[in-house]
């Protein structure tokens, strides 16, 4: 299960790029994870549950774009969208190995909420009950 290790490194991604923004909070990681990645989204997402317990992505939601296989061919001068099975011309049958997307694993964007939420002191906690 290499989602465990690709969650890992989202975090850790993630927190070293808000680091430059003390007391926000991640609300979103939104992915962008091509077919040819071998990524399973089920997995990914629990193992993305897993990662963020007890750091200050806990709570964050991962949002995955699945991005399916296109190639160029060069006969039909056209990108088209393939199965994973075959890289041939879906057009004209000729064999194509000009992969345009499908490898991609990246993180497309981060949303942050850059107001800290209110601390409330237990106190505060006590005299609400």
């Amino acid at each position: 299960m290499h989602e465990l290790s690709i969650a890992a490194s989202i975090v850790d991604a993630v927190t070293e790029t808000t680091a430059a923004y003390p007391g926000s909070r991640v609300r979103e990681v939104r992915l962008r994870v091509g077919a040819l990645a071998s990524v399973i989204e089920d997995s990914l997402q629990f193992c993305w549950g897993v990662t963020t317990e007890d750091t200050p992505l806990a709570g964050a939601k991962l949002v995955v774009n699945m991005l399916p296989v296109v190639i160029h061919c060069e006969n039909c001068s056209a990108d088209e969208q393939i199965g994973v099975q075959s890289f041939r011309c879906p057009r004209c049958g000729e064999p194509a190995g000009d992969l345009r997307q499908g490898r991609e694993l990246e993180i497309e964007s981060i949303e942050i909420d850059d107001e800290p939420e209110p601390a409330i002191s237990l106190l505060q906690q006590e005299d609400e009950r």
